[in-house]
């Protein structure tokens, strides 16, 4: 695996998957995120201010929120995110949503329309399940 490094963020490549994946914070205050070829070449170029807000671009596998504002949670948006962030040491942090739950924001929301579709099939195989 290749990484590259920054103040509170950690990209990574995984020559054996062709993924690219990244981390924002760390351990119990984190996010996670698959992004492309593109962001990871770019995340370190000296001359861009704000690495962070370009992997927010990506897709977000994982939240874990432990701050002031309330108790902790976390938000697990692909159930995948271990293996695909093998390398992470993300944290889950107080209560995890219920899938329902996080089904309805990434549906509403704008800034989750990246797990759209991944989320509508894991439902669709759940449903033919069951």
């Amino acid at each position: 695996m290749e990484f590259k490094e920054g103040s509170s963020w950690k990209c990574c490549f995984d020559p054996e998957t062709g993924l690219y994946t990244a981390q924002v914070g760390g351990g119990v205050n984190c996010k996670l995120f698959e992004i492309t070829k593109e962001i990871y070449d770019r995340v370190d170029d000296p001359d861009l201010k704000w690495p962070a807000s370009l992997i927010h671009e990506g897709r977000m596998l994982f939240m874990s929120v432990n701050d002031r504002c309330g108790p902790p949670y976390t938000v697990v948006f692909d159930s995948d995110y271990k293996k695909l962030c093998p390398w992470s040491d993300a944290c889950v942090s107080g209560e995890t949503w219920p899938d329902e739950m996080t089904d309805a924001v990434v549906e509403v929301l704008e800034s989750q329309k990246n797990n759209r579709e991944q989320r509508r099939k894991k439902r669709e195989g759940q449903n033919k399940k069951g």
